[in-house]
């Protein structure tokens, strides 16, 4: 059963993220919030978590994850980022956009694409995000979770989703905050000229900058 901590969804309680960053580091799973969908995640550093992630989420190792870097700053320890990906990205976060990048070194093979050698990053745009972030020191794991419904016109109840996900996580955090239920908008970065595959929140400040759309989101 998992432990369920409330935080305020602007500033979160110190003391209780302190007891979520140690647990993470001991290789706790928690489900939590962001700006977009909540999510599940662990530890970057944590193997065994990243492996359990994986298994909760039905993902082979061959499919990349996702997670979570407080700055830009951070994104370049972690991916190959060009000057005009840095300015692009610069532009856009924190917010829900997803950055498909060439990985570095530091990037566990377990997360990134093992054929491409690519990760998805993201600097999210929420209080109890950056708090985590800040306090673990190294990225964050995040995939939508499972049982979350992407649509726009279905309401998911934050209760419901608890329950479904209580005996599979350690932790649960909730920020008594109205489920999200769009996802994030995803940039592949890793050619000459930035690509979008999804188009998710935060779209329309992507289409301004005239960024070119996949063939599958220009249909």
């Amino acid at each position: 059963m998992a432990i369920v901590y409330k935080l305020h969804s602007e500033t979160p309680q110190m003391r209780r993220i302190e007891k979520i960053r140690d647990a993470l580091r001991d290789g706790a799973v928690v489900l939590y919030p962001t700006d977009t969908v909540y999510a599940i995640g662990c530890d970057l550093n944590a193997k065994s978590a990243i492996e359990r992630v994986r298994k909760l989420k039905q993902l082979s190792n061959d499919k990349p994850l996702t997670f979570l870097c407080p700055s830009l700053s951070n994104i370049a320890q972690y991916a190959i980022v060009s000057d005009a990906s840095y300015r692009l990205i610069r532009h856009l976060i924190p917010g829900p956009y997803t950055f498909l990048l060439p990985a570095t070194k530091l990037v566990p093979r377990l997360v990134q694409d093992p054929k491409r050698k690519t990760t998805g990053i993201r600097v999210p745009n929420h209080a109890i995000c950056q708090a985590l972030l800040q306090s673990l020191g190294n990225p964050i794991i995040s995939t939508s979770a499972p049982t979350v419904v992407h649509a726009e016109d279905q309401f998911i109840d934050s209760a419901e989703l608890f329950d479904q996900l209580d005996q599979r996580v350690d932790i649960i955090i909730d920020d008594q905050s109205p489920i999200r239920t769009q996802v994030s908008t995803i940039l592949d970065l890793t050619q000459a000229e930035p690509i979008v595959l999804r188009k998710g929140l935060g779209w329309e400040a992507v289409s301004d900058l005239k960024v070119t759309l996949s063939s599958q989101e220009a249909r």
